[in-house]
């Protein structure tokens, strides 16, 4: 089985922190938002992965073949954002023919039984219930389980079940055929070419498309749910996740995670805060707040913060959303 992972995507409502990295390298509870999707699909087995990179794309390139070395992955760049049915038509010269996908985007952390999904004989897409639908892709579902029809961000959804992310597709090759169709056609949803679309052109066609559960699902695209992700995977860690370290005059408030080579000296640090690797905090408190790596704060009150690489921050504030290597001086 093929895994594809687009990761193209420029993240403009994460500005101004994507202006430096991928969306998908955001860290989260230690760890990249793309690190906690590919332990997930490793650790069902899968191995092979085609990922549609764009915008510093080297950076992603980087960091997969780094921490999955056992992997076997392919890059595709996607030059222009056209949505992502073009992305996984961009893959397709390393997909055998009938070999079946699992298509899974780039910036959701998820929990699902990836082992049961993988062994359904239907292609099957993952949905959860959601309060508005009109913000996702919708499947409206039969009796048997079956998707009679998918529509992207409806104006008047007539289903609240929404697309995760996450779809195992057992005819590739239709998949292709449709996603060729609308190219060939100039057929777009939002002017761009949706797998939505292509998914509902296989329905059309004749072939079975079910649904499965998804347990846990958070769509990183902004801040508020990035660090309501980081709070969710914090919960799950035994106490505090410290790598070694003593901190003097010091307080930490389970649960948080602090990265090697962290320095912190007359701080109260948490609850749910995450701090990167060689950050260094001095005289601050910092609660449910992300510290990137390198990271430098100094006399800081700070809540619901996202603080990127080598950001230096000295003086109070409240809320942040402060990208990479910038400086603030509040004093």
């Amino acid at each position: 089985m093929k895994v594809v992972i687009p990761v193209a995507g420029i993240g403009s409502r994460l500005k101004p922190h994507t202006h430096t990295q991928p969306k998908s390298l955001i860290p989260v509870a230690g760890k990249p938002i793309l690190g906690h999707i590919m332990d997930r699909l490793t650790k069902a087995g899968l191995k092979d992965f085609v990922f549609i990179i764009g915008y510093l794309g080297d950076k992603i390139e980087q960091y997969i073949s780094k921490e999955y070395p056992d992997c076997h992955c392919t890059f595709v760049i996607q030059t222009l954002g056209k949505g992502t049915g073009h992305a996984i038509w961009l893959a397709r010269d390393y997909i055998e023919p009938d070999e079946e996908l699992f298509i899974v985007l780039g910036d959701t952390i998820f929990e699902a039984d990836l082992n049961e999904v993988l062994r359904s004989e239907y292609s099957t897409l993952g949905v959860k219930k959601v309060e508005d639908p009109r913000l996702f892709g919708v499947a409206e579902v039969s009796e048997d389980n079956s998707i009679t029809r998918l529509v992207e961000k409806p104006k008047i959804p007539k289903s609240n079940l929404a697309l995760v992310g996450l779809y195992k597709i057992r005819e590739s090759r239709a998949l292709l055929d449709c996603i060729q169709y609308l190219i060939d056609n100039e057929i777009r949803t939002q002017n761009e070419f949706h797998l939505t679309d292509a998914l509902m052109c296989m329905i059309s066609r004749g072939i079975r498309i079910q649904t499965f559960p998804v347990e846990q699902w958070f769509d990183c695209g902004k801040k508020d749910i990035i660090l309501q992700t980081n709070r969710m995977l914090l919960d799950r860690l035994d106490g505090t996740a410290v790598q070694g370290h003593r901190f003097p005059g010091t307080i930490l408030v389970e649960p948080v995670y602090i990265g090697h080579n962290v320095q912190i000296k007359d701080s109260i640090i948490g609850p749910h805060v995450s701090i990167g690797d060689d950050a260094i905090i001095s005289r601050s408190i910092i609660r449910n707040s992300i510290i990137g790596p390198s990271a430098e704060l100094l006399n800081a009150i700070m809540e619901d913060s996202l603080v990127g690489n080598d950001a230096t921050l000295v003086g109070a504030v409240q809320s942040l959303n402060l990208g990479d290597s910038a400086e603030i001086k509040l004093s």
